[in-house]
């Protein structure tokens, strides 16, 4: 155990530091969230809602697409819903509590999920690229690389 005194200062900073834990079956299974809360930015406090949830989907997106091989892209569906699944194109926040998706669904079209932080529920997919011969569309990347430039 141990008994480490903090000042008023470092408990504070502490409680505003985002945690993240998670637990495999295998053990030697990568963490999945592993360098998530070293890539955000501010404090917790000093986000809306709608913004923690968006900045939270990148780096989940970005370890997500790291996994995957070069005949496959990342997408999405959304739980207790029929609406299938989305190949995401982008996401977005809409202060102070709206994430919102853009992608295409199976059949190609145009698609944009709309949701309230509160209910959101995602599911990220490995599904194969739309052309066997281009290169894998990594959203995860440009959108991480957008949060380093706002921090």
């Amino acid at each position: 155990m141990d008994n480490k005194i903090e000042t008023t200062a470092e408990a504070a900073e502490a409680a505003a530091i985002p945690r993240v834990h998670e637990v495999h079956a295998d053990p030697e299974a990568a963490q999945q969230s592993e360098g998530l809360k070293a890539a955000v930015g501010k404090p917790v406090d000093d986000k809306s809602p709608a913004q923690w949830a968006y900045e939270r989907m990148i780096l989940y997106i970005r370890n997500f697409e790291a996994q995957l091989d070069n005949t496959q892209e990342v997408a999405m569906g959304f739980t207790g819903g029929q609406a299938g699944v989305m190949r995401i194109e982008g996401i977005g926040y809409f202060d102070p509590d709206i994430v919102t998706f853009y992608g295409r669904d199976a059949d190609g079209a145009k698609t944009q999920q709309i949701q309230h932080v509160t209910q959101l529920n995602v599911l990220l997919r490995a599904m194969p690229k739309p052309q066997a011969d281009s290169p894998p569309l990594r959203i995860g990347f440009r959108l991480a690389q957008d949060l380093d430039e706002e921090s």
